[in-house]
């Protein structure tokens, strides 16, 4: 279990975006600042902790296995990694502010550590990457995290 990668999701994402300009263009892609907060709190967090419930793996069986290798693994989603869940059409801002989008997501991210701290062995199923489990669901979400954290000029480091 990467306590590094646990420490920086329950501590020190929300401080990076909360540094952000909501005004920075991203790098690549379509969303402005707010929008991939409630994307990745609303989408990204919700489904790992089980409250958002997607039942279809939507990767093939035969590519199952090398998704989570993948997963597993340090790379960096690719940019401009396409979301087959996600339409062309930016979704409509849910909070009126960058605040209170950055306050949901530090909701959905107490909820996902109280969910599994209550229930250990918890599975969630994730549409691209299958069953995960406390330690995967960790890694992608910090993966994912870092992913739009480049999208918008920040580097993380890690300590």
């Amino acid at each position: 279990m990467s306590f590094a990668k646990e420490n920086f999701l329950r501590t020190k994402l929300v401080s990076y975006l909360q540094r952000l300009d909501p005004a920075t263009a991203p790098r690549w892609g379509k969303m402005n600042v707010q929008q991939m907060i409630e994307h990745y709190a609303g989408d990204a967090v919700r489904n790992a902790s089980g409250r958002l419930k997607i039942d279809k793996i939507i990767t093939p069986l035969a590519n199952l296995a090398r998704m989570r290798e993948f997963m597993m693994s340090d790379k960096p989603f690719k940019e401009n990694t396409k979301n087959p869940l996600m339409t062309e059409e930016l979704a409509l801002l849910k909070f009126k502010t960058i605040q209170a989008a950055i306050g949901a997501l530090q909701q959905e991210l107490i909820y996902f550590f109280e969910v599994f701290e209550r229930n250990p062995e918890l599975i969630t199923r994730n549409p691209f990457f299958g069953d995960l489990n406390f330690e995967q669901n960790v890694q992608l979400l910090y993966k994912h995290a870092l992913h739009h954290l480049r999208q918008f000029g920040v580097e993380p480091l890690m300590s």
